[in-house]
């Protein structure tokens, strides 16, 4: 029975979505991206690893 944040929340804490969106900015790394935006797209794949 959980009774609080999961792991995975936890994990997230370490990196800031401000952190992370300065990276995106440095690279470019939101041309021509349509639909799933780079935050989530790093959700799906940290989830998966």
């Amino acid at each position: 029975m959980n009774e609080g944040r999961t792991v995975f929340a936890q994990l997230l804490d370490f990196l800031p979505q401000y952190e992370f969106d300065k990276c995106v900015a440095r690279y470019h790394g939101k041309r021509r991206v349509r639909k799933l935006p780079a935050y989530e797209q790093f959700l799906v794949l940290a989830f998966g690893f």
